[in-house]
């Protein structure tokens, strides 16, 4: 019987929870499935840097080689620990060391679940650069604290990381409806988002069956409030990605239902699936914090660990039950009811 090695990263807050909740469901998947998981827990998070002094040990991303995949809850706990911290301690590390490259948010609705649009006909699936970009961490701060103190920030695009993303986006737009929407700001920043505009379409000749469209961010943010339909693949640098796939979140009934995957598209290293939204410190241990973001990641890794038949059935479980109304108010029904219902619903 086929055995995926699956790394646990619960994190912090309700992390623990939804991860807890995923890894219920997961099983139950695998035992109806005729394959099995093993899973090794980690309590890498804010607690282990107090602890520490460290997100995660000096040999972490090494552990974490050894697994082909990784469910990540949240982490973040800012009255702990900076999120400038946290953040650059443990996610970003993992998804730069792996070269999980390709950040995928799926914005649609699930059954049962309303949309705050007039507009309830969607399936946008959102990919943002993940390991450079504005999130590359070059730069500094000098002369701290005193007059004349300068930061800086320095966005970092190369050919070879905007080429393979912008590639990824091309194949999942084929596979798809066939439409990509590529999303800069080059009329401001003439140089790096002018370079992507410039890769864009040098790539879309090999590609004439994908109609290509590119939008400023300004205007793509309008388009996903007013016309959500009209978007099938969107790609978009690493900053710009973050913030629209968080307006997709919105449009999808909220983060409850925001599920991402980091994948590394050459396989050479595991992928990582957790939640968008973040360790919600004010909700952590109310036990009232929605699963469904965590379990349709979960979906996500099944289908990247090749197992698509498992990936239909829980997606098709997380559908009956939010069709029933469960876990489509905030706050109404509990982590563990909500769990129950996905199970009984795979069942």
């Amino acid at each position: 019987m086929k055995t995926y090695r699956i790394a646990l990263i619960p994190g912090d807050g309700v992390g623990r929870d939804v991860t807890a909740a995923a890894w219920q469901v997961l099983g139950r998947v695998a035992d109806n499935s005729g394959f099995k998981f093993q899973g090794t827990e980690f309590p890498w998070s804010c607690a282990f840097y107090k602890e520490t002094g460290a997100m995660m040990p000096n040999d972490g991303i090494e552990i974490l080689r050894a697994f082909d995949a990784i469910l990540l809850g949240a982490v973040g706990w800012p009255a702990l620990v900076p999120d400038s911290v946290s953040l650059h301690g443990l996610l970003l590390p993992i998804r730069k060391a792996f070269s999980q490259y390709a950040n995928i948010r799926p914005h649609r609705l699930l059954r049962g679940v309303t949309s705050p649009l007039r507009s309830q006909d969607f399936d946008i699936l959102c990919i943002r650069e993940n390991t450079e970009g504005e999130y590359s961490g070059a730069g500094g701060r000098i002369h701290q604290g005193i007059d004349g103190e300068v930061a800086v920030e320095t966005s970092i695009f190369t050919r070879r990381g905007v080429e393979r993303i912008l590639r990824f986006a091309f194949e999942q737009a084929r596979a798809r409806r066939g439409r990509l929407a590529s999303v800069t700001k080059s009329n401001a920043q003439k140089f790096s988002m002018v370079f992507w505009d410039d890769v864009a379409r040098e790539l879309s000749s090999e590609y004439p069956d994908v109609a290509l469209t590119s939008y400023h961010i300004d205007a793509m943010a309008a388009r996903m409030v007013m016309a959500p339909e009209s978007l099938d693949v969107v790609v978009a640098s690493n900053l710009f990605g973050d913030i629209l796939t968080d307006l997709g979140a919105a449009i999808q009934g909220g983060l409850g239902f925001a599920a991402s995957a980091n994948i590394n598209p050459e396989r050479t290293a595991p992928s990582m699936f957790e939640l968008v939204h973040g360790s919600a410190p004010d909700i952590a241990h109310l036990g009232i914090a929605n699963p469904i973001a965590t379990i349709w990641s979960g979906a996500m890794m099944l289908d990247h660990l090749g197992e698509a038949g498992a990936a239909r059935r829980l997606m098709s479980a997380l559908e009956a039950t939010t069709a029933r109304g469960i876990a489509t108010v905030h706050g109404k029904d509990r982590t563990d009811a909500i769990t129950a219902a996905v199970l009984t619903a795979l069942d």
